[in-house]
């Protein structure tokens, strides 16, 4: 019996109940949406993580959509998926009323339209493209609330209020102490503002966050069983921020609440070079020569995305000493330097810098042969291993002893198939 038969015997079943209940018309309803929601969550293969910012929307548009659809499938079946062609498509938005209209629309079914042989679309792909759209458009509006301007921006400020005042609806953040509450904000805060406003104009698109996963994953901890794993992956849950705060109050060896370059040599696998670590202090926002909290969320955010964009672009502004928007030969060789004295101190042999600036140009391939440009790097792919190989003596060894490792984690492989 599928997800949809069962809810149906559930729901019969329970009328006979409420007859000699005799229960009010709001009871069946609360207990109709309950099933609908505990079914579909169940045929979506138990994701209820992956549904939780749609939990929100108004009943009509779980029950009386879905079951439209439903009751107009086309025939025949494909496997367990539900299909339905764009003639029924319209007399369920004829049905369905006002507030789906725009949904129902020829742009609609043909985005959603694959290779079905009948020309029909997923019932499942159409119901969660609607739910989505559902959850954006009030999303917008919630944010919008916060927008003072009103313009469709975000100040720093306004997305504090926003996020300060979703703590008490996100059930995974209830263990949270209210003292942690304004750095919790703030860890928040700064990974919207990192990604979403390279150009640090201190204001953010509501479009752009609406578009980016982020808010999903904020929303995400709406889920009182989401798993450990999704959390630990999470930065915007309860132990992502503790372990990020719990690390910089462990560098703060002098407990002022700042960070001195000394301390801060400690971060990671303390394995960063003193010339990289000077150039942070250099262009980083510092008080006295140190760094508060916010400026360390910004250096974590860079260091643990080294893939993307805008953490390559912190980076290569730190290994653009010239300022001049490439690096060439000088600047490769001035942070190599540091990599070569770190690796004597460690009783290694160094490498040659002309072996490694000739590797870096091959993966970069640069559209000059004698500058790489911030977009080469990010067009590379290879603008994490660039960046590890120059500022980081363990990024480097990790990439010198590549092969070793591979074949390292092969033989592990092998050994786990053999038992």
């Amino acid at each position: 019996m599928d997800w949809k038969q069962a809810l149906k015997s559930r729901l019969a079943a329970s009328t006979d109940r409420e007859c000699a209940a005799k229960r009010s018309d709001q009871e069946l309803k609360d207990e109709e949406m309950e099933l609908f929601t505990k079914y579909y969550l169940e045929w979506k293969g138990g994701r209820k993580n992956d549904n939780a910012p749609y939990m929100n929307i108004p009943r009509f548009y779980y029950r009386n959509l879905w079951f439209l659809l439903d009751k107009h499938q086309t025939l025949p079946m494909m496997g367990d998926e539900a299909l339905i062609n764009y003639e029924s498509f319209l007399k369920v938005g004829e049905k369905a009323g006002s507030k789906c209209k725009q949904f129902f629309t020829a742009k609609v079914f043909a985005k959603l339209l694959h290779n079905d042989p009948y020309g029909r679309i997923s019932i499942m792909q159409f119901f969660n493209y609607v739910m989505r759209k559902v959850w954006l458009y009030q999303t917008r509006i919630g944010l919008s609330l916060y927008d003072v301007a009103g313009q469709g921006y975000l100040r720093e400020s306004d997305l504090e209020n926003y996020i300060l005042e979703l703590i008490p609806t996100l059930p995974q953040l209830d263990g949270l102490e209210k003292s942690f509450y304004s750095f919790y904000v703030c860890t928040a805060v700064r990974k919207f503002f990192f990604f979403l406003d390279p150009l640090r104009t201190g204001k953010i698109k509501i479009q752009d966050i609406l578009a980016c996963s982020f808010l999903d994953d904020l929303l995400e901890l709406r889920d009182e069983e989401l798993s450990k794993e999704s959390q630990e992956t999470n930065w915007f849950s309860a132990p992502s921020a503790l372990r990020v705060y719990g690390q910089y109050l462990n560098l703060d060896k002098d407990h002022n609440g700042m960070l001195s370059k000394e301390e801060l040599s400690r971060y990671g696998t303390g394995t960063l070079t003193n010339i990289f670590l000077d150039r942070v202090f250099q262009e980083c926002l510092t008080y006295d020569g140190e760094m508060d909290y916010k400026t360390y969320l910004d250096f974590v955010l860079a260091l643990e995305n080294r893939k993307e964009p805008a953490a390559l672009q912190y980076i290569f502004k730190l290994l653009d000493i010239e300022n001049k928007g490439y690096l060439n030969v000088f600047s490769l060789n001035y942070f190599f330097r540091a990599i070569q004295e770190q690796m004597k101190i460690h009783g290694q042999e160094p490498v040659s810098f002309q072996d490694v600036k000739d590797e870096i140009f091959d993966m970069v391939k640069p559209k000059d042969p004698y500058k790489i440009s911030l977009q080469d790097l990010i067009n590379s792919s290879q603008g994490d291993t660039v960046t590890s190989i120059l500022i980081d003596l363990n990024g480097f060894w990790t990439y010198e002893n590549r092969e070793v490792l591979v074949a390292s984690d092969n033989d592990n492989t092998t050994e786990l198939d053999d038992t």
